[in-house]
């Protein structure tokens, strides 16, 4: 016979199985909430358009106006970049920078080693251009969120 405190054995089992099912349904709410942020930014001498982004990271677009584009990578969010943005893994970057460099004579972008390494060098720059995965704060001009 059961004791009145305690719930019937299958309740238990019910509820115990339910737990890591909420668990994860939590997870994924949570995650899909927080999912990161790609901010693309530029100085607030560029006027680069969203659409413009890509053709300015693959060497494609070195003018906006009258203003020269300088992108710069950031490792903290390249990863994130390349596969949000340009749609391409890490070794066709490298390709794609390697085929301008000798048929152009153009270098690929400096590489930035964080997010504020990044915000700073486009604060400094005029044709700065670079991409975060923290909001930027004031002093730069958010082009694109992805």
């Amino acid at each position: 016979m059961q004791s009145a405190s305690k719930p019937p054995l299958l309740a238990r089992r019910r509820r115990a199985g339910l737990r890591p099912i909420v668990g994860l349904a939590i997870a994924g709410w949570a995650g899909g909430a927080c999912a990161t942020d790609l901010f693309v930014i530029c100085n607030v001498a560029v006027g680069l358009q969203a659409t413009d982004v890509r053709d300015a990271f693959i060497g494609d677009k070195g003018f906006v106006g009258t203003v020269k584009l300088a992108p710069a990578d950031n490792s903290a969010a390249q990863a994130a970049f390349l596969d949000k943005v340009l749609k391409v893994d890490a070794g066709k970057y490298a390709a794609i920078w390697t085929k301008k460099s000798f048929r152009d004579g153009i270098n690929s972008p400096p590489l930035k080693s964080s997010d504020a390494e990044a915000v700073a060098y486009v604060r400094q720059t005029q044709g700065g251009c670079s991409y975060v995965v923290t909001p930027p704060g004031p002093g730069v001009a958010i082009v694109a969120r992805f």
